[in-house]
């Protein structure tokens, strides 16, 4: 169980790591911002602003995932930790069924990215950490 608990919180992170590359990548333009966001964003000023956001979220999320495994000293409680988690479980899913119904193929792809991200939310959150009871 632990095995699966510590492995279920890597492989997030590692995702978590990626997504953040991605959104840098639009940041600096190596990646073009018109093929995200539903193609809703008109200009440079609106990239920067929703890019950044992003980021600051996947870190955050990030950080929330290290508390959960113990990986950084400084935590919140850990209702605290697990309400969190609930709340981006939540948005995975919602997201999930938006990316189903989106218009283009790229943003259809990230179905299998948030419905993975999703799941493992969810087991991270209902597996217990035997260093974190």
């Amino acid at each position: 169980m632990n095995f699966i608990f510590n492995n279920a919180i890597k492989i997030f992170l590692t995702l978590q790591g990626l997504i953040i590359l991605f959104h840098l990548s639009i940041l600096v333009k190596l990646t073009p911002y018109e093929i995200t966001w539903g193609g809703r964003l008109k200009n440079d000023t609106e990239m920067y602003i929703f890019e950044t956001i992003s980021i600051l979220i996947n870190i955050f999320l990030a950080w929330i995932l290290a508390m959960k495994g113990n990986f950084v000293k400084y935590q919140f409680p850990l209702s605290v930790v697990h309400k969190i988690l609930w709340v981006f479980c939540g948005i995975f899913t919602l997201n999930t069924i938006g990316n189903i119904f989106a218009v283009t193929a790229f943003e259809k792809s990230f179905t299998i990215l948030t419905a993975l991200s999703a799941v493992l939310i969810w087991k991270i959150i209902t597996r217990k950490n035997p260093t974190n009871p």
